[in-house]
């Protein structure tokens, strides 16, 4: 080298994600949102029935609270890919805040109108739907690309965490008053509402004006993932997964009903699966580095298969709790190394609608599976309906065992230019 020469610019390594100010804020406020519907959507069937609602009245809440997942999913990819992805989080705390205050404003009146809890009850799911999605796309863009994993990781155990604790966080609430997780639910989103307001960075990269319509960016998001073909096996692969985990659920309620169990002890074995869940989604923060997605999901499949089984010879809580424990560290630790792959090879413009085709898939089967199961136990019983989908597990595994598609497992890609420029600016 010369002495005209430069030396060569040390490249500095990026701040940890605990002094990244922007990704701090959206995960706490994400959080929140999420913590505050769980405790809403616990807090529905109560209200009904200890309120003069009636099981009819519950049965109305809780669909119009499950409708967006099947109904509105698309369209919010769609519109996540076309507007501010800042202004559009903005609209859903508003529009969940608004909610939860006009159900808490009724009850305070001492007066129940199913009509407005229904209502309620359906845009606070869309808010809180239409959330997620704009958040897994906005991720990349509030943090460096060697964090990105552990950015995924955090939010899948922030997940398990506000399912773990929304439950108990209602129904509690409700025991001093049945209007208190609605205006909790409430001051989640105003809480919300403050931290995105605070977040300095652009949640997207540049765009041009939309020049196709709407039904035609939900096609072009489902062309693309099509056209994967590791992307396509894998999720009709975890679609089949989530049809046969309603129907353990089902099956696992009943065993311990059958037994003499109470209540008390399905709620147990929902907190040791809650406890598995949250270390799964960090231990995928290490194993996305370090796995193939093809690796994760065909072990988690497997190992659903065994783990499955044993619930056809038990209904001891806490060997289902154990077993149902298992179960969650498997599938966080693979949500977290899917989420990296899908969000690395995703282009930026199609973030919003991949993720809602996935999304779709996957409450679509949840919805058949709750069905399904119900007829399934009332014709066979508990034992053999383990048996059954423990063998439809271990289908699913040879399956993806011996698929050609999945044997080309890609390595991830680099992300897009855009989303990397915008994720090396200085950290503040």
């Amino acid at each position: 080298m010369s002495l005209l020469d430069e030396p060569p610019t040390a490249v500095a390594a990026p701040p940890p994600l605990r002094r990244n100010r922007d990704f701090l804020l959206l995960w706490t406020g994400a959080g929140l949102s999420a913590l505050g519907l769980r405790a809403s959507v616990a807090a529905y069937p109560l209200l009904m029935i200890f309120f003069g609602g009636g099981p009819a009245g519950a049965g109305v809440v809780g669909f119009a609270a499950l409708l967006p997942q099947l109904v509105v999913q698309l369209p919010a990819g769609a519109l996540i890919d076309r507007w501010d992805r800042r202004r559009l989080l903005v609209l859903c705390d508003v529009a969940g805040l608004s909610a939860m205050a006009a159900v808490t404003a009724m009850l305070l009146a001492g007066r129940l109108w199913l009509p407005l809890v229904a209502a309620a009850a359906f845009v606070d799911g869309t808010a809180g739907l239409c959330y997620r999605l704009a958040e897994r796309a906005a991720i990349a863009h509030v943090v460096h690309p060697a964090h990105l994993t552990a950015a995924l990781g955090q939010n899948e155990a922030r997940g398990q965490a506000a399912g773990l604790l929304g439950q108990p966080a209602g129904s509690g609430l409700f025991q001093f008053g049945r209007w208190l997780p609605f205006a909790f639910t409430a001051l989640t989103h105003l809480v919300a509402l403050v931290t995105l307001l605070l977040i300095r960075r652009d949640l997207q990269g540049e765009r041009a004006a939309p020049g196709t319509s709407l039904r035609s960016d939900v096609a072009e998001g489902l062309r693309w993932v099509w056209r994967q073909r590791f992307m396509r096996v894998a999720v009709v692969l975890l679609s089949g997964s989530n049809l046969l985990f309603q129907v353990l659920t089902l099956t696992l309620a009943l065993a311990v009903q059958e037994d003499g169990g109470s209540p008390w002890a399905i709620g147990m074995i929902g907190l040791v699966a809650g406890v598995g869940g949250i270390a799964g989604a960090l231990a995928g923060s290490r194993a996305a580095g370090r796995l193939a997605p093809r690796t994760v999901l065909t072990g988690a499949l497997a190992l659903w298969a065994v783990l499955m089984a044993p619930v056809a010879l038990t209904s001891d809580p806490v060997v289902l709790g154990a077993l149902l424990g298992g179960m969650s560290f498997a599938g966080a630790l693979m949500n977290v190394v899917a989420g990296v792959h899908q969000v690395r090879i995703t282009p930026e413009p199609l973030q919003g609608r991949v993720t809602s085709v996935f999304a779709l898939l996957g409450s679509g089967t949840a919805s058949a599976g709750a069905l399904a199961g119900g007829f399934l136990l009332a014709a066979v019983g508990t034992y053999r309906t383990a048996l059954g989908i423990a063998a439809g597990m271990g289908l699913l595994a040879l399956a993806a065992l011996v698929s050609p598609a999945l044997r080309l497992d890609p390595d991830p890609e680099p992300l897009a230019p855009e989303i990397a420029d915008t994720a090396r600016t200085e950290e503040i």
